[in-house]
Protein backbone atom coordinates (compact mmCIF):
# COMPACT_ATOMS: atom_id res chain seq x y z
CA UNK A 1 0.00 0.00 0.00
CA UNK A 2 1.41 3.23 -1.14
CA UNK A 3 2.80 5.06 2.40
CA UNK A 4 3.77 8.69 3.18
CA UNK A 5 5.99 9.31 6.03
CA UNK A 6 6.31 13.28 6.69
CA UNK A 7 9.36 14.49 9.37
CA UNK A 8 6.64 17.09 10.29
CA UNK A 9 4.09 15.86 13.92
CA UNK A 10 1.53 18.72 12.37
CA UNK A 11 0.28 19.96 9.44
CA UNK A 12 2.99 22.72 9.39
CA UNK A 13 6.81 21.99 7.90
CA UNK A 14 9.61 21.53 10.42
CA UNK A 15 11.65 24.27 10.82
CA UNK A 16 14.71 23.65 8.20
CA UNK A 17 17.92 23.98 9.57
CA UNK A 18 19.78 22.48 6.12
CA UNK A 19 18.99 22.08 2.52
CA UNK A 20 14.98 20.57 2.62
CA UNK A 21 15.31 17.15 0.90
CA UNK A 22 11.88 15.13 -0.08
CA UNK A 23 12.73 11.41 -1.04
CA UNK A 24 9.80 9.47 -3.40
CA UNK A 25 10.35 6.26 -4.72
CA UNK A 26 8.13 3.41 -4.58
CA UNK A 27 10.53 0.49 -3.05
CA UNK A 28 10.17 0.74 0.40
CA UNK A 29 14.27 -0.59 0.93
CA UNK A 30 15.56 1.85 -0.97
CA UNK A 31 13.90 4.35 -0.08
CA UNK A 32 14.38 4.11 3.42
CA UNK A 33 18.39 3.91 2.76
CA UNK A 34 17.76 6.85 0.92
CA UNK A 35 16.48 8.76 3.76
CA UNK A 36 18.79 7.56 6.20
CA UNK A 37 21.67 8.41 3.82
CA UNK A 38 19.90 11.95 3.76
CA UNK A 39 19.62 12.22 7.47
CA UNK A 40 23.65 11.73 7.89
CA UNK A 41 24.40 15.06 6.44
CA UNK A 42 24.77 17.34 8.75
CA UNK A 43 23.85 20.30 5.89
CA UNK A 44 20.78 17.83 4.83
CA UNK A 45 17.32 17.99 6.01
CA UNK A 46 14.70 15.29 5.05
CA UNK A 47 11.64 16.88 4.79
CA UNK A 48 10.01 13.32 4.60
CA UNK A 49 9.79 10.31 1.97
CA UNK A 50 6.77 9.35 0.36
CA UNK A 51 6.03 6.45 -2.19
CA UNK A 52 4.56 7.44 -5.01
CA UNK A 53 4.31 10.34 -7.22
CA UNK A 54 0.85 11.43 -6.56
CA UNK A 55 2.02 12.12 -2.88
CA UNK A 56 5.48 13.43 -4.02
CA UNK A 57 3.56 16.13 -5.93
CA UNK A 58 1.15 17.05 -3.31
CA UNK A 59 4.36 17.44 -0.33
CA UNK A 60 6.34 19.35 -2.94
CA UNK A 61 2.99 21.80 -3.11
CA UNK A 62 2.27 22.26 0.18
CA UNK A 63 5.76 22.41 1.57
CA UNK A 64 8.32 23.12 -1.64
CA UNK A 65 11.58 21.63 -0.46
CA UNK A 66 14.64 22.74 -1.81
CA UNK A 67 15.19 19.45 -3.55
CA UNK A 68 12.96 16.20 -4.90
CA UNK A 69 14.82 12.91 -5.18
CA UNK A 70 12.51 10.83 -7.10
CA UNK A 71 12.30 7.50 -9.11
CA UNK A 72 11.09 7.91 -12.41
CA UNK A 73 8.80 5.03 -12.12
CA UNK A 74 6.50 5.17 -9.44
CA UNK A 75 3.03 4.73 -9.19
CA UNK A 76 0.53 7.28 -9.60
CA UNK A 77 2.65 9.71 -11.59
CA UNK A 78 5.68 9.02 -12.45
CA UNK A 79 8.33 11.32 -11.73
CA UNK A 80 8.81 13.05 -15.11
CA UNK A 81 5.11 13.82 -14.89
CA UNK A 82 5.95 14.80 -11.15
CA UNK A 83 8.95 17.47 -12.63
CA UNK A 84 6.87 18.78 -15.56
CA UNK A 85 4.28 19.63 -12.95
CA UNK A 86 6.70 21.26 -10.96
CA UNK A 87 8.22 23.18 -14.03
CA UNK A 88 5.17 23.93 -14.93
CA UNK A 89 3.96 25.76 -11.50
CA UNK A 90 7.62 27.44 -11.33
CA UNK A 91 7.76 25.99 -7.94
CA UNK A 92 11.61 26.55 -6.79
CA UNK A 93 11.87 23.15 -5.84
CA UNK A 94 14.35 21.44 -7.81
CA UNK A 95 14.14 18.04 -9.40
CA UNK A 96 16.50 15.02 -9.49
CA UNK A 97 15.48 11.72 -11.10
CA UNK A 98 16.51 8.64 -10.49
CA UNK A 99 16.04 5.17 -11.96
CA UNK A 100 17.07 1.37 -12.15
CA UNK A 101 17.06 1.75 -15.92
CA UNK A 102 17.62 4.52 -18.52
CA UNK A 103 16.95 4.95 -21.85
CA UNK A 104 18.32 8.12 -24.13
CA UNK A 105 14.88 9.76 -24.89
CA UNK A 106 13.63 9.65 -21.32
CA UNK A 107 17.16 11.49 -20.08
CA UNK A 108 16.65 13.82 -22.90
CA UNK A 109 13.25 15.26 -21.71
CA UNK A 110 14.08 14.98 -18.48
CA UNK A 111 17.03 17.76 -18.52
CA UNK A 112 14.84 19.75 -21.11
CA UNK A 113 12.04 19.99 -18.83
CA UNK A 114 14.47 20.98 -16.18
CA UNK A 115 15.70 18.19 -14.27
CA UNK A 116 18.77 19.21 -12.09
CA UNK A 117 19.93 15.52 -12.34
CA UNK A 118 19.07 12.37 -13.77
CA UNK A 119 21.17 9.38 -11.95
CA UNK A 120 20.70 5.28 -12.22
CA UNK A 121 20.17 4.08 -8.81
CA UNK A 122 23.06 1.89 -8.76
CA UNK A 123 24.99 5.29 -8.31
CA UNK A 124 24.37 4.65 -4.29
CA UNK A 125 22.68 6.92 -1.76
CA UNK A 126 25.43 8.98 -1.02
CA UNK A 127 26.12 9.93 -4.86
CA UNK A 128 22.12 10.61 -4.96
CA UNK A 129 22.79 12.68 -1.51
CA UNK A 130 25.73 14.69 -2.86
CA UNK A 131 23.46 15.56 -6.51
CA UNK A 132 20.93 16.84 -4.10
CA UNK A 133 23.21 19.27 -2.56
CA UNK A 134 24.55 20.40 -6.08
CA UNK A 135 21.04 21.07 -7.38
CA UNK A 136 20.94 23.47 -4.99
CA UNK A 137 23.51 25.16 -6.57
CA UNK A 138 22.02 24.99 -9.65
CA UNK A 139 24.88 22.38 -10.98
CA UNK A 140 22.83 19.31 -13.64
CA UNK A 141 24.28 16.14 -12.15
CA UNK A 142 24.02 13.21 -14.66
CA UNK A 143 25.64 9.56 -14.24
CA UNK A 144 28.26 8.39 -16.62
CA UNK A 145 25.21 6.49 -18.26
CA UNK A 146 23.17 9.28 -18.37
CA UNK A 147 25.82 11.47 -20.05
CA UNK A 148 26.25 8.90 -22.57
CA UNK A 149 22.87 8.68 -23.48
CA UNK A 150 22.04 12.19 -23.98
CA UNK A 151 25.10 12.22 -26.03
CA UNK A 152 23.45 9.83 -28.18
CA UNK A 153 19.97 11.11 -27.99
CA UNK A 154 21.20 14.37 -29.44
CA UNK A 155 23.68 13.04 -31.84
CA UNK A 156 20.60 11.20 -33.17
CA UNK A 157 18.47 13.81 -34.09
CA UNK A 158 20.66 14.18 -37.16
CA UNK A 159 19.27 11.86 -39.88
CA UNK A 160 15.81 10.96 -37.81
CA UNK A 161 12.84 11.38 -40.41
CA UNK A 162 10.80 14.44 -38.72
CA UNK A 163 7.52 13.22 -40.25
CA UNK A 164 5.59 10.90 -38.62
CA UNK A 165 2.35 9.56 -39.75
CA UNK A 166 -0.69 10.11 -37.01
CA UNK A 167 -4.59 10.22 -37.39
CA UNK A 168 -6.02 13.80 -36.05
CA UNK A 169 -7.14 11.61 -32.86
CA UNK A 170 -3.60 10.04 -32.28
CA UNK A 171 -2.64 13.65 -32.27
CA UNK A 172 -4.85 14.88 -29.58
CA UNK A 173 -4.06 11.78 -27.66
CA UNK A 174 -0.44 12.80 -27.56
CA UNK A 175 -0.79 16.09 -27.28
CA UNK A 176 -2.67 15.41 -24.04
CA UNK A 177 0.03 12.99 -22.65
CA UNK A 178 2.32 15.77 -23.59
CA UNK A 179 0.52 17.64 -20.78
CA UNK A 180 0.66 14.83 -18.57
CA UNK A 181 -2.98 13.65 -18.69
CA UNK A 182 -3.72 10.28 -17.78
CA UNK A 183 -5.36 7.67 -19.88
CA UNK A 184 -8.74 8.12 -17.71
CA UNK A 185 -8.43 12.11 -18.35
CA UNK A 186 -7.65 12.24 -21.89
CA UNK A 187 -10.40 9.50 -22.36
CA UNK A 188 -12.98 12.24 -20.43
CA UNK A 189 -11.64 15.24 -22.30
CA UNK A 190 -12.47 13.57 -25.84
CA UNK A 191 -15.30 11.59 -24.83
CA UNK A 192 -13.61 8.15 -25.98
CA UNK A 193 -13.86 4.74 -23.75
CA UNK A 194 -10.83 4.15 -22.13
CA UNK A 195 -9.90 0.90 -24.06
CA UNK A 196 -10.38 3.33 -26.89
CA UNK A 197 -7.65 5.43 -25.19
CA UNK A 198 -6.00 2.57 -24.84
CA UNK A 199 -5.39 1.29 -28.45
CA UNK A 200 -4.47 4.94 -29.20
CA UNK A 201 -1.46 4.97 -26.94
CA UNK A 202 -0.23 1.14 -28.35
CA UNK A 203 -0.88 2.67 -31.94
CA UNK A 204 1.14 5.78 -31.01
CA UNK A 205 3.92 3.83 -29.17
CA UNK A 206 4.30 1.27 -32.56
CA UNK A 207 4.37 4.51 -35.01
CA UNK A 208 7.30 6.16 -32.33
CA UNK A 209 9.04 3.08 -31.92
CA UNK A 210 8.81 3.62 -28.25
CA UNK A 211 7.05 1.25 -25.13
CA UNK A 212 6.10 4.07 -22.82
CA UNK A 213 4.56 7.73 -22.30
CA UNK A 214 7.93 9.57 -21.74
CA UNK A 215 9.70 8.26 -24.28
CA UNK A 216 6.67 8.75 -26.66
CA UNK A 217 6.56 12.15 -25.92
CA UNK A 218 10.29 13.08 -26.09
CA UNK A 219 10.41 10.96 -29.55
CA UNK A 220 7.83 13.13 -30.50
CA UNK A 221 9.68 16.71 -29.93
CA UNK A 222 12.54 15.29 -31.34
CA UNK A 223 11.23 14.61 -34.55
CA UNK A 224 9.13 17.64 -34.84
CA UNK A 225 6.00 15.68 -34.35
CA UNK A 226 5.11 17.68 -31.32
CA UNK A 227 6.27 21.72 -31.20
Amino acid sequence: MPTTTMTSAGPDPPVRIGISVLVADDHPLYRDGLARAVNAHPDLDLLGHVSDGTRALAAIRRHEPDVAVMDIDMPGMSGLEVLEEVVGADLATRVVLISSHLDGPTVHQAIAVGAFGVLLKDAGPQEISAAARAATDGDVVLSPAASSLLARAVRDQRGVPALIELTDREREVLELIAEGRSAPEIAGELYLAPATVKSHLHTLYTKLGVSDRAAAVAVAFRRGVLQ
